[in-house]
């Protein structure tokens, strides 16, 4: 019996949480999505804090949320909606380091426990660096609990004060047995994107600059003159799409901006390779979403992508545009490698938490920190 079925069945009232999510990236906004339908299943009331074009994106409400707007600001009429929104919960988990300070700072003397979940480690440089710095403590030293979706995430919760870190088990959806994409759709979605007769190489992720896409132009002018030139699909939206367009059409590159798809699984099982050139996310989404569909990966070093994939990628240095296009032509040569990438993602896939195991994990640190204490004798 879980707890929050405990909890019920011995007349208290449900579970009251609410999910605080700043701009929702693809792995905070995922997660939250697959929390928040999970927490729902078993009888936990959910309210998501978020901006008005998260819910939209991710679909909370259709989960089974109360959705309330909040702009991802911490400017005082912002802080006093939160506040607000956190009036009479047992619990606030907010995703994102932003999130953490907004939620310390509305949760500001009152007793509702703070769990928070770094996805990301937040670069900064110059003065901001330490600017950075003080919000991580704060946010660290605020939360009863911070979960980190890699090692090194809470390494640096601990390092900023945290007074608990711990690994958090961070899933996305997998296909459902049954429901992976046919062969015959894998040609459609390649006739589809006028890819017949040449490789598909499938890029996920926002336009913007932490995401590697100058690298990925750069690599793509170096594969330009096979024969046949394979195609990049870049998928997704954002502020430098504009500029990137400018120099896919400048410089005669075989990339294809195709904005925003709620069709990603089945571009990447139809895909060749798939590619990461750059990652704001510890716990990459695109990485995950790969492997689930059996696409080769090429991606860039980090930290985060080796603790995720272990040796089921080809990694590559970072900011290496000749190293990154070295790999993809080597790959797209070698057909037994690609299989041998395909059969280890899969394995390594088979590895990580699912929904279930990640819901799981997190209602055991809300039971931890809701739970009435018995009192010690002395």
């Amino acid at each position: 019996m879980s707890p929050v079925t405990s909890r019920v069945s011995h007349g208290q009232s449900p579970l009251r949480t609410v999910q605080v999510l700043g701009g929702g990236d693809a792995g905070s906004g995922a997660h939250v999505r697959s929390l928040t339908a999970g927490l729902v299943a078993r009888g936990v009331r959910v309210t998501v804090c978020a901006p008005v074009e998260a819910d939209r994106a991710y679909g909370f409400t259709a989960a089974g949320a109360e959705h309330v707007p909040v702009p991802r600001s911490s400017d005082p009429v912002s802080v006093a909606a939160l506040r607000g929104a956190c009036a009479g919960a047992d619990l606030v988990h907010a995703h994102g380091l932003h999130a953490s300070f907004r939620a310390a700072l509305a949760l500001s003397g009152r007793g509702a426990p703070l769990v928070a979940t770094w996805h990301t480690h937040v670069h900064a440089d110059g003065p901001r660096a330490h600017l950075l710095r003080a919000l991580e403590r704060r946010a660290a030293r605020a939360a009863t609990v911070v979960l980190g979706a890699t090692s090194e995430l809470v390494d640096r919760a601990r390092l900023r004060g945290a007074r608990d870190a711990r690994l958090a088990a961070v899933a996305v959806p997998a296909p459902r047995p049954g429901h992976e994409p046919s062969d015959r759709a894998h040609t459609k979605v390649r006739a589809d994107l006028g890819v017949m007769g040449r490789p598909l190489l499938v890029a996920v992720g926002a336009l913007d600059a932490r995401r590697g896409h100058d690298l990925l132009l750069d690599a793509a002018r170096r594969w330009r003159p096979l024969d046949p030139a394979p195609l990049v699909v870049l998928a997704g939206e954002g502020p430098l799409r504009a500029r990137l367009q400018r120099r896919i059409e400048d410089e005669g590159l075989p990339v294809r901006l195709v904005g925003r798809r709620d069709d990603v699984g089945e571009l990447l099982a139809a895909a060749d390779l798939a590619l990461l050139p750059g990652s704001a996310e510890a716990r990459s989404v695109l990485a995950q979403e790969a492997l689930h569909a059996r696409a080769p990966l090429v991606a860039v070093r980090t930290a985060g992508i080796r603790e995720l994939v272990g040796e089921a990628a080809e990694l590559v240095p970072p900011s290496d545009p000749a190293a990154f296009a070295a790999a993809v032509i080597r790959l797209l040569g070698d057909p037994e490698r690609r299989r041998t990438l395909r059969e280890l993602g899969a394995r390594q896939a088979a590895a990580w938490p699912t929904e279930e195991e990640t819901v799981a994990q997190v209602l055991s640190v809300y039971d931890e920190l809701t739970q009435p204490r018995p009192l010690s004798r002395s």
